[in-house]
């Protein structure tokens, strides 16, 4: 058996802006909605990965805590962390921490969406294992 991500279910406080925001800030593109209220969304982020936004029914105060237990954050490889750092910089996006070393080897750049969800950019280097 091989498994293959489909899609990743992200609740929403306002499903609709925060649909908005992946599609203005990180280039998705969306290829589904129910047409019901609330809304249930799909967007395609650059590279494939799904996203289904869809209305939460209720939210913590600790979404960004990397170590709260649970799905904590999604990960977007990129070939280059300076040049994606800089266009996010110019679409109003602001970086939560420092730049890190990754896990595997390479840098990691975290930040979160328009609900406090955590995201970070990775880079690897040629070496990674993960690569």
């Amino acid at each position: 058996m091989t498994f293959h991500v489909e899609h990743l279910g992200l609740p929403a406080r306002n499903p609709a802006a925060l649909k908005d925001w992946y599609i203005r800030v990180l280039d998705a593109k969306l290829l589904y909605t129910d047409g019901r209220t609330p809304p249930c969304f799909f967007v395609q982020l650059p590279g494939g990965v799904m996203l289904e936004i869809y209305q939460s029914t209720s939210s913590l105060d600790q979404t960004a805590d990397n170590k709260l237990a649970g799905w904590r954050h999604i990960a977007l490889r990129v070939d280059s962390l300076d040049t994606a750092r800089r266009e996010l910089a110019m679409r109003g996006l602001q970086f939560t921490a420092p730049e890190t070393a990754a896990a595997g080897a390479g840098r990691v750049q975290y930040f979160t969406d328009a609900e406090g969800n955590l995201i970070h950019l990775v880079e690897r280097t040629s070496d990674s294992a993960l690569r």
